[in-house]
């Protein structure tokens, strides 16, 4: 496996972007991407994460696909 790193994602939802720390436990998945340190990516996982590397068809779990720069919510009025 060569060209990419192994990273510790942590799974967010859209009430969790406020707090770093989210409540799911960290999995790893591999990264060619170079994402840093504490930056938001959309990731897939299961028989979705090894599709990018067919026909190799390399041991992965969970693969980084995307790099997020920004996430627009819309703000929220409390009733």
């Amino acid at each position: 496996m060569r060209g990419g790193l192994l990273r510790l994602v942590v799974p967010l939802r859209e009430e969790d972007l406020d707090n770093e720390d989210g409540p799911s436990p960290a999995i790893v998945a591999w990264d060619e991407l170079a994402a840093g340190m504490g930056q938001l990516v959309a990731f897939s996982e299961g028989g979705e994460a090894a599709q990018p590397f067919q026909p190799e068809g390399k041991p992965v779990d969970a693969y980084i696909s995307a790099l997020i720069d920004q996430i627009d919510r819309p703000n929220r009025t409390e009733s």
